[in-house]
Parts: C-alpha cells; sequence; structure tokens
C-alpha cells in the first residue's frame, strides 16, 4: 500500500536561501536526527542539484542497522521545486515532492512524500508499529531544526 506524509513549514527568509540550502544534498543531514547517523557519501563540487543527479548515504533507521540508500533526483523546477526518488534502500517505493512558494512571510515550504513498504502484509504491520511514527518524528526534528535556523529572532 502506497502512504503519502504531508508536511508544510513557512520559512521566513528569501527563496534564493531557501533553496540553496535545501537543494543541497550535504545539508541534509543537518536536518535529520543523530540518532539515524545519516551520512552523505556523495561528494559534489559546486552543490547544485540537476535532474539525473545520483546520492549515495549510509542511514540507520533502526536498531541502529546500517543500510545503504541511493536517491536520483527525477525533477528540478529551479527555485519551485525538486523530486528525489529511491533508486536502493529501506522502501519498496519513496518519492519525495519538494515545493518552494514565495509569500509575504517568506517561502512556504511543502514536502509531500509518497512512500510504500517492502514486504507487503508485514510490511504494513512494520508501519503501523513504528515506522509511520519513526517517519513523524523524522519530520518534527526537521521542523524544529529548521525553525531554529529560518525562523529565531537573533
Amino acid at each position: 500500500m502506497i502512504h503519502r506524509l504531508y508536511k508544510e513549514q513557512q520559512l521566513n527568509c528569501d527563496l534564493a536561501t531557501a533553496w540553496k540550502f535545501f537543494s543541497s544534498a550535504n545539508n541534509l543531514s543537518k536536518i535529520t536526527p543523530e540518532d539515524m547517523k545519516f551520512v552523505v557519501l556523495t561528494k559534489t563540487d559546486d552543490d547544485e542539484i540537476y535532474e539525473g543527479m545520483i546520492i549515495d548515504y549510509h542511514v540507520s533507521p533502526l536498531l541502529g542497522i546500517k543500510m545503504n540508500w541511493t536517491t536520483e533526483i527525477k525533477q528540478v523546477d529551479f527555485q519551485k521545486s525538486f523530486t528525489d526518488y529511491q533508486q536502493k534502500g529501506p522502501y519498496k517505493l519513496w518519492n519525495h515532492f519538494h515545493e518552494f512558494i514565495v509569500n509575504d512571510k517568506g517561502v512556504l515550504m511543502k514536502d509531500t512524500v509518497d512512500y510504500e513498504l517492502p514486504m507487503g502484509f508485514l510490511g504494513e504491520i512494520a508501519h503501523k508499529l513504528f515506522v509511520k511514527d519513526k517517519l513523524e518524528h523524522i519530520f518534527s526534528y526537521r521542523n524544529k531544526v529548521l525553525d531554529k535556523m529560518f525562523n529565531s529572532e537573533v
């Protein structure tokens, strides 16, 4: 079964700043909980995403077990949206659409993740028991970090 996770967050910054941060694979570890031991393996010179870009990671999503994760940037609409798609990793399907909308407060960032777990019925049980909560935890952590980075008064 395909599940959808949808989140929005207001960022008090300009579009160029938001785009530069989120389109950099090297920043992903900054907004991922430390217990996931998320490491970006792909080294990029200019750190600008492009369609067809392949990014490799190590991640420990469960019980400290290290897994390889490979994503491909499938779609880029400069300073509007991009999509990363899992080629290899813990999900049967992972399609993450990032959208950036300018408004009077800065930029509204939207995340839509369509995902499916492997192993059919057993995957659905795992989703109910812990995967759904783990994803909520990851995006909640991300929200707090981004709030401090972009919305805190200095």
